[in-house]
């Protein structure tokens, strides 16, 4: 999956902030740090589907990061994002 753009609407940002203290800027530093993308779901347009993008921030934060993927224009919109569960970690860990 080639990303080139990572757009965090305004809306989704607030939600992040107040629901899960995460802050855009960690979304992108786990999207562009190399993640290990899982298929989530369909998206609601042909060919736009949901990706959960787990990874690490700068700061060694673990994220889960859930985006809607466009590849015409390699653009990832930040959907929604928290830390990751035990499970996720350990996981994550072993590969």
């Amino acid at each position: 999956m080639q990303i080139e753009y990572i757009v965090c609407p305004d809306h989704i940002e607030e939600k992040l902030d107040s629901k899960h203290n995460v802050t855009c800027q960690e979304t992108r530093q786990v999207v562009f740090n190399k993640p290990r993308f899982r298929f989530a779901e369909k998206g609601h347009t042909e060919g736009e589907d949901v990706y959960a993008a787990f990874g690490q921030t700068f700061g060694g934060r673990y994220l889960s990061v859930f985006i809607i993927y466009k590849p015409t224009t390699k653009t990832a919109i930040i959907i929604s994002a928290r830390d990751m569960s035990g499970k996720e970690r350990r996981a994550y860990g072993r590969k």
